[in-house]
């Protein structure tokens, strides 16, 4: 599969949200990887979770919830969940408006406090995505009543070594949606030991693998897609990148 990769830059409110979008017309489906984050994506835990889920038969859209300026300006800005969230909600409305990307189930994958994030946008856009997997992190974060409705199933894998596994136990034990607990033996809160992110990758492939939809035929999308030459989606394509998706 050969897989080509964009940078893009998706609009919100005043601000710009960089990622990188991996894509090829045989994918399984999209996998979001979110980062309580703006700095760059190189030697990052999720962008080695994203190549991993490359590796899986996923195309990938890595996005920074934040922009460099707010992180380095405010440490405190990825507690800031209901923000993030709906930064979530405005990537998954750029995704509808990219022809390429027509009919392919959509997965959240996060770490931190992003998980929150994905939990909140979850419960406000059920329709819009099929399955969410956190790497630990602050589903706590998502506040009571989006973890007691979230209606989208949802995987949580943490390690037997994370100071935090009874907490975010306590969160889990709020939902109501179809979910799965994971546990990784010889493995802390933040996945640092040699082979957790892969072990952790696998684990968020199966997951998305058993949830999303099938993607519908290969010609279909193509035929769905945006003409040669032409960028789709208005402002937010034509801020993506040089190049049409």
């Amino acid at each position: 599969m050969k897989l080509r990769t964009t940078d893009i830059s998706i609009p919100f409110e005043h601000i710009w949200l960089s990622g990188e979008l991996v894509h090829a017309p045989d994918v399984a489906g999209l996998a979001v990887v979110l980062r309580p984050a703006g700095s760059p994506f190189a030697q990052s835990r999720d962008l080695r979770v994203a190549r991993e889920l490359q590796r899986a038969g996923f195309a990938t859209l890595l996005i920074n919830l934040l922009t460099t300026y707010e992180e380095t300006r405010d440490p405190d800005a990825r507690f800031n969940v209901p923000q993030m969230a709906n930064r979530v909600v405005a990537v998954l409305d750029w995704i509808g408006h990219q022809p390429p990307l027509a009919g392919l189930g959509v997965g959240l994958v996060a770490s931190d406090t992003a998980c929150g994030a994905a939990i909140r946008a979850g419960w406000k856009t059920a329709d819009r995505m099929s399955a969410i997997v956190c790497r630990a992190g602050r589903p706590d974060l998502a506040g009571l009543t989006p973890l007691n409705t979230l209606a989208v199933p949802l995987r949580m894998v943490v390690g037997n070594d994370d100071p935090q596994a009874g907490m975010i136990r306590q969160a889990f034990e709020h939902l109501r949606c179809p979910n799965d607990w994971h546990v990784l033996t010889g493995v802390a809160d933040e996945f640092r030991e040699p082979g957790a992110i892969e072990r952790f990758g696998e684990l968020a492939a199966n997951w998305l693998r058993e949830r999303l939809p099938a993607p519908s035929p290969v010609e279909q999308r193509i035929h769905d897609g945006a003409p040669a030459g032409t960028a789709s989606g208005g402002t937010a394509d034509q801020s993506a990148s040089s190049h049409p998706l």
